[in-house]
């Protein structure tokens, strides 16, 4: 059970929606479909799709004019800015290089070099509109001790 703003016990699991303004929407699927992601056709047309990232993690791909009607801004050109970054955990370092080496097979790039911590593995991709994808591995068990004890 997990407690809910106003003190009740509730069992709602949290999801987020990550929303991306894309350029090219099949050229984005493709691109996302090489790394092993799937799609949910329920939330997918000619404006959006809703790529699955797990059971409570999902990415709204949306064109950009579409991406546009829900704000009031400009929308940041993820090729000249850094907005966000985002992170994936990945089961091993191995699952690591496969997604940014599929990644890179698939059209992106590879900004800086891995980072690898010892305990903690990384390694940066760029999509095809620019957003920053970091895919790393932590291995909790080799966490420095002094690291381990700060709460």
């Amino acid at each position: 059970m997990k407690e809910h703003n106003e003190g009740e016990k509730t069992n709602f699991n949290r999801q987020i929606f990550v929303n991306l303004p894309v350029k090219d929407l099949d050229k984005t699927i493709a691109f996302f479909t090489k790394l092993g992601f799937t799609f949910n056709p329920q939330f997918t047309n000619e404006n959006a799709t809703c790529m699955i990232v797990s059971d409570s993690i999902f990415v709204m791909l949306l064109v950009e004019p579409f991406f546009k009607s829900f704000i009031k801004k400009d929308i940041c050109d993820a090729r000249k800015s850094t907005e966000v970054l985002m992170g994936l955990s990945a089961e091993s370092r191995v699952k690591v290089d496969a997604m940014v080496n599929s990644a890179i097979a698939a059209g992106g790039k590879e900004p800086r070099p891995s980072q690898d911590h010892g305990w903690m593995y990384g390694r940066v991709f760029e999509d095809p509109d620019g957003h920053i994808w970091e895919i790393m591995y932590m291995d909790e068990s080799k966490m420095p001790e002094e690291m381990k004890n700060k709460k």
